[in-house]
């Protein structure tokens, strides 16, 4: 099972954060990189619009594979905190993102097999924060996202799409009420986030 989500994730969910060759700033505060060279900025948490805390299935397909790593996520105003668990319950990655810094750990041994706690962030962050916290980290690299009701296309700095994420939550629901379907249209993976359980709060300040 851990050999084979080496496979899966850490070059699948990877491949995520490859890119076409482009210019950048150097980002400040909390990043992650898209290539050995260039650095992506993170929106911050509150950024977002409202608090969360999510039980979610990531399945990732890759040609005829798919494998599936169950995460328990909980988003509030001023941090991050995401678990990634194995198959038989046991707590295998962490992440805290506050304070522009990110933290993680990966479960002694498995660091080589499993996705970066950083990659799986990225993933979560890119199909839900909204489209205006992520406009200026993309116009730094090149890139650009559209949004429709039910989809957002993320583009690189030669205008050709390269991620298309797919919503099936009901008109006027949260995204996590319905299952978010994540594609590669480069590299040609699919990405699954079904969310088992949700809470979903204002952040005081929007109050």
């Amino acid at each position: 099972m851990i050999k084979i989500l080496k496979i899966t994730f850490a070059m699948v969910v990877g491949l995520v954060l490859s890119a076409c060759s482009m210019t950048s700033q150097q980002p400040t505060g909390a990043s992650v990189f898209i290539n050995d060279d260039i650095q992506l900025a993170l929106p911050q948490p509150d950024q977002l619009g409202y608090s969360l805390i999510a039980s979610q299935l990531i399945s990732a397909t890759w040609q005829n594979d798919t494998q599936q790593l169950p995460v328990q996520v909980e988003i509030t105003e001023g941090k991050v905190v995401l678990a990634g668990f194995s198959s038989w319950g046991t707590r295998i990655l962490s992440l805290q993102y506050q304070n522009q810094q990110i933290d993680t750990q990966i479960l002694s041994g498995l660091g080589a097999a499993l996705p970066q706690p950083e990659q799986v962030l990225f993933n979560l962050m890119l199909t839900l924060w909204p489209a205006e916290a992520w406009a200026k980290p993309l116009q730094n690299i090149g890139w650009h996202l559209v949004d429709t009701q039910t989809t957002r296309t993320v583009f690189d700095d030669n205008q050709q799409a390269i991620i298309r994420i797919d919503y099936q939550a009901t008109t006027g629901e949260p995204k996590v009420s319905g299952d978010i379907i994540f594609k590669h249209l480069l590299q040609g993976y699919t990405i699954t986030i079904q969310t088992l359980n949700s809470t979903i709060t204002d952040n005081p300040s929007k109050s």
